[in-house]
């Protein structure tokens, strides 16, 4: 993954609707509920806007600035445009977070990179299973047993994001992740 970050990266892959993202928004309050800070990256397969028409911010930004930081007393945003289509890997967008702000890093998507996995699978949506074929794929968070094996991934309950909460806290005091 080039050079590592200074603090635990998890990743959550999975097939496009099958509840990464749900599954994250319910595991964040657990983490932090232990006292973690939780960082979080996510991949988008297409072209985002996370800035609103018509504020000055977008605005500023349409108007040509290469990187608009805007800052409130709450949080701030770092945009910055890319002259040319090209995907940031993982160790570049990981330099962009603050380490010290942080416990432990959540990425959704960037399936390919070296870094421990959790799988989120339903076998209902009749999409085969990652993990037997997937690089650092640690478990796998289903809502029903899969039909193939896991490839000694563990299983976990993705009705349960308690039980996702605690094998995470289990291999980071374990110094697995």
């Amino acid at each position: 993954m080039g050079a590592p970050f200074p603090k635990p990266v998890l990743g959550f892959v999975a097939y496009s609707g099958s509840g990464k993202t749900t599954l994250l928004t319910r595991l964040l309050p657990l983490l932090q509920d232990e006292g973690l800070r939780p960082g979080l990256i996510k991949h988008a397969h297409h072209g985002f806007d996370p800035d609103v028409p018509g504020k000055d911010s977008y605005r500023l930004r349409k108007a040509g600035a290469a990187q608009t930081l805007v800052s409130s007393p709450w949080r701030w945003a770092l945009f910055t445009e890319e002259p040319e289509e090209r995907e940031p890997a993982l160790p570049e967008l990981l330099t962009r977070l603050d380490p010290n702000r942080l416990d432990l890093v959540l990425v959704e998507g960037y399936r390919g990179e070296h870094i421990p996995k959790i799988e989120v699978h339903r076998p209902e949506m009749e999409q085969p299973l990652l993990a037997p074929d997937l690089d650092g794929v640690i478990a796998v968070a289903t809502n029903a047993p899969p039909r193939v094996d896991t490839g000694g991934a563990a299983l976990l309950d993705l009705d349960r994001p308690e039980s996702v909460a605690g094998f995470i806290l289990d291999r980071l005091r374990e110094g697995e992740l």
